[in-house]
């Protein structure tokens, strides 16, 4: 299987905002904070699972292990969300992630 790229997410949550157009609240910056609350939400249902069960179970249980990945992937793409909601591009994200990067390759 080949790597996931943040331009392919982008393009399913282009989708998806488009199919439910007339049901969800749109790709606005204006709605970007509303997609930052949902995302730390899911982000809470993600601590909660890794709370309840632990790390090392969760590593080995199948069914655990699924429903950790489901809720990661919810916060993924309330994320993605976000980058369309303030039309930031994977190439702007890669930039800005690189130059991030090597800033803390020099931090300590």
């Amino acid at each position: 299987m080949k790597d996931f790229s943040i331009n392919e997410m982008l393009e399913m949550q282009k989708t998806l905002q488009e199919k439910y157009k007339d049901i969800w609240e749109g790709i606005t910056p204006e709605v970007g904070q509303n997609k930052l609350l949902w995302m730390v939400g899911e982000i809470g249902e993600v601590i909660d699972i890794i709370k309840k069960h632990g790390g090392e179970k969760l590593c080995h249980d199948p069914q655990l292990r699924k429903q950790l990945i489901e809720e990661l992937a919810d916060v993924l793409m309330y994320y993605n969300d976000i980058l369309l909601c303030f039309g930031i591009t994977a190439e702007e994200l890669k930039q800005s992630y690189s130059d991030k990067f090597e800033r803390n390759l020099q931090r300590w």
